[in-house]
C-alpha cells in the first residue's frame, strides 16, 4: 500500500483563529485545513476531511447493510408535483429551495427525500409478500437557511444519509423502527460520539414518534434533559415538564397592591417568595385569530414548538392587541377574564390548588386563587420547556440538564406520506391499504463536526482512530540523509501493513512539523531522528493522552497493528 506525503498534501493551514469561527469544531476544521468557506453556509471539504467523510460513511454503510437496508441514490432535484401531493411545498417553508427550469418545471433541492422514495415505490410494492423493504442513500441536502452558523454545524448545503422503509403492519414498522435505533446508537460509538437517545418532536419530517441521537457538547445547539436513574432522555421540545408546582400560601382570595412589578421575578422578589409560587399568564394569538391567556409556572417559559402545535402558526399579543383584547401586560391572569379571551394552563398546573395570578387590573395580583371557584380552564396543553431540576417522568428523579448536537433522528411516519400520495399495497385478505413508513436520517457531515467539538484540545483535534484522517503520522526531523530514509522505511512498512499513514519529509523544523501534526490531530505520531537511530528507536506519541515511549524499530509494524485495529471498530468504553 502506498503512503501519502506532507509535501504533497493539499492540507493549508491557518496560524491565526479565523474571526467568523464561534465554535471550535469550525475552528479547528478552518485552522487544520480541512474545510474552506465558498459562501454562507456552503463548504469545501479539503482531502483530510473528505478522509473522514468517507470514513464516517462507510461506518454509516456498515451498520445499514447489517440490518438489510440497501443503499441507492435517487436526484438531488425534486419535482415540486410531488411536494404538493404530500402538501409540503407551501408547509415546508421559505428553507425550501425552489426555482423553475427552462420549461417552467418547478422543482426543489431536496433538504430530505420523503416524497421522492414514497413515489419510487408506490407502483412497485403492491403486495404484503414483498414488504417490509428499506431503502436508504447517503447524499448532498440542501436547506435554505436564514442565519447559517457554526460551520459545517448549521449549513446550508450537507451531506446526509436519510431512509425510508416500507411496512405492511405497525408492529413491522416497529421491528424497522428498533433496528434503526439500535444501527443509530453503534454508528455513534463507532465514531467516538458520546450520545444519548432522546425523545424529540418530529418538526417537518410529521410522524407520531421520533428519537435523536444527540451527541453531549457545550456548543450543541439543542437542550436537553437526561435522568441519571433510569436512562430517561428528551429534547426540551418534546419532554412534557414534571416540575415542582408550589401553593401560595393563603387561605381566601386576596387581592394585593403590587406597584411597578414588571416581572416574575420582580413578583417573587416583592413577596419574599419562590418564582414556582407564582403563575405567569402568556397572551397569544392563535392561527384561527382567537385571543388567549396561557398560564404556566413561573420558573419555567413556554416553549415555541410545542406552543405551535396546540395553536398553530401563533404569535404573541402585541401592545395594541393588548389593549383591543382588555388585557393589562404585567398584570394577567385567570381570574376576571375579558369576555371572548380563552384561558389555557399547563397541565403542570393541573393538580395545583391555590394560584398566585395577575388580577387583570394594573398594580394588583390576585393571592389563593382557586380554580373551579374563581376561575375556570378552557384547554389544559404542554407547552412548558422541561428543565434541569424537573423530575423524571419515569422514575421520580432529578433530571440533569445537557446541550447536544443532533447528529441523526430516527421517525415512526405511519401512513402521513403514503395516504397523501396515494402508495398503497394489497394485503393478505386482499385489501388496499396504505404503506407504513419510517425515516431515519444521519448528518454525516454534522458528525464530523460533532466528533471534533468533543475531540479537541488547545493545541488542536484529536481524532478518534476510527474517522481519524491518517491512522499515522511519521514525522522525520530531516529531509535527507539517513534519517529521512528511515522514515520512509517505516512509511512504507506502515502502510504494507494497512495502516493509514501519512509521512511529513517537509524542509521545516521539528517545532513546526510537531505543532501541525497535534493541530490536526492524527492519533499517533512516529518520530524518527538521529539520536534513537544510534539504538534503533522510534519515538511514539499517543495524541489522545500525551503519552510518549520508545518502540524498537523493528517492532514497531506490530506494535501500532495491535493499538490501531481494535480501536477501528471505535466502540466507546462501557
Amino acid at each position: 500500500m502506498n503512503y501519502m506525503r506532507m509535501s504533497r498534501l493539499y492540507a493549508p493551514t491557518l496560524k491565526e483563529d479565523p474571526t467568523e469561527a464561534e465554535l471550535a469544531s469550525h475552528r479547528l476544521l478552518l485552522r487544520a485545513g480541512m474545510i474552506r468557506k465558498e459562501a454562507a453556509g456552503l463548504y469545501a471539504y479539503l482531502p483530510l476531511a473528505w478522509r473522514s467523510i468517507r470514513k464516517i460513511e462507510n461506518i454509516c454503510r456498515e451498520e445499514q447493510e447489517a440490518i438489510n437496508s440497501q443503499e441507492m441514490m435517487t436526484p438531488i432535484l425534486t419535482d415540486a408535483e410531488l411536494w404538493h401531493q404530500s402538501g409540503r411545498w407551501d408547509a415546508y417553508g421559505p428553507e425550501l429551495m425552489r426555482f423553475s427550469d427552462r420549461h417552467d418545471r418547478e422543482f426543489a433541492l431536496g433538504p430530505t427525500h420523503e416524497e421522492t422514495f414514497t413515489d419510487l415505490v408506490r407502483s412497485e410494492l403492491r403486495s404484503y409478500k414483498q414488504l417490509p423493504v428499506t431503502l436508504y442513500q447517503i447524499q448532498d441536502k440542501f436547506r435554505d437557511e436564514l442565519r447559517p452558523r457554526f460551520g459545517l454545524m448549521r449549513g446550508r448545503e450537507f451531506i446526509m444519509k436519510d431512509g425510508y422503509s416500507f411496512s405492511a403492519t405497525q408492529e413491522s414498522l416497529q421491528e424497522c423502527y428498533d433496528e434503526q435505533k439500535n444501527a443509530y446508537a453503534r454508528f455513534c460509538a463507532r465514531c467516538g460520539l458520546r450520545a444519548l437517545p432522546v425523545a424529540a418532536d418530529s418538526g417537518q419530517i410529521g410522524g407520531d414518534t421520533s428519537v435523536e441521537y444527540m451527541a453531549l457538547a457545550d456548543a450543541g445547539e439543542a437542550a436537553l434533559v437526561y435522568c441519571d436513574e433510569c436512562g430517561f432522555a428528551a429534547d426540551t421540545e418534546a419532554a412534557t415538564a414534571h416540575c415542582e408546582v408550589i401553593d401560595d400560601a393563603v387561605a381566601e382570595l386576596t387581592r394585593i397592591e403590587t406597584p411597578d412589578i414588571s416581572s416574575i421575578a420582580d413578583l417573587a422578589t416583592f413577596l419574599g417568595i419562590p418564582e414556582a409560587q407564582t403563575r405567569k399568564a402568556i397572551a397569544l394569538i392563535d392561527s384561527d385569530g382567537k385571543p388567549w391567556i396561557v398560564m404556566v409556572p413561573g420558573d419555567h417559559e413556554i416553549n415555541d414548538v410545542k406552543t405551535s402545535h396546540v395553536f398553530g402558526e401563533y404569535h404573541l399579543m402585541t401592545d395594541e392587541e393588548l389593549e383591543l383584547a382588555g388585557l393589562q401586560k404585567g398584570f394577567m391572569g385567570p381570574v376576571n377574564v375579558p369576555e371572548g379571551v380563552f384561558v389555557a394552563a399547563d397541565i403542570a398546573l393541573k393538580n395545583s390548588a391555590s394560584w398566585l395570578v395577575g388580577a387583570n387590573e394594573t398594580g394588583y395580583h390576585l393571592r389563593s386563587a382557586q380554580l373551579g371557584r374563581d376561575f375556570e380552564i378552557n384547554q389544559w396543553v404542554d407547552v412548558i420547556t422541561a428543565k434541569a431540576g424537573d423530575t423524571c417522568p419515569n422514575c421520580g428523579h432529578v433530571l440533569s440538564g445537557a446541550r447536544g448536537i443532533e447528529c441523526g433522528q430516527v421517525f415512526q411516519l405511519g401512513t402521513k406520506y403514503s395516504e397523501a400520495m396515494g402508495a398503497t399495497f394489497t394485503d393478505a385478505d386482499g385489501k388496499e391499504k396504505p404503506l407504513i413508513m419510517g425515516c431515519y436520517g444521519i448528518g454525516i457531515s454534522r458528525t464530523l463536526a460533532a466528533v471534533v467539538e468533543q475531540h479537541h484540545d488547545e493545541a488542536g483535534i484529536v481524532w478518534p482512530v476510527s474517522v481519524a484522517p491518517y491512522e499515522v503520522e511519521v514525522v522525520s526531523l530531516d529531509a535527507k540523509g539517513e534519517v529521512f530514509e528511515a522514515a520512509e522505511n517505516v512509511a512504507t512498512k506502515l502502510a504494507d501493513a494497512g495502516l493509514d499513514v501519512l509521512l511529513d519529509d517537509r524542509k521545516e523544523r521539528p517545532g513546526v512539523k510537531f505543532a501541525e501534526a497535534d493541530l490536526m490531530g492524527f492519533p499517533w505520531q512516529v518520530v524518527i531522528g538521529k539520536r534513537g537511530l544510534k539504538t534503533g528507536m522510534a519515538e511514539v506519541k499517543c495524541r489522545a493522552t500525551g503519552k510518549r515511549q520508545d518502540i524498537a524499530l523493528d517492532e514497531l509494524v506490530v506494535w501500532l497493528g495491535e493499538q490501531i485495529v481494535p480501536a477501528r471498530m471505535g466502540l466507546l468504553a462501557k
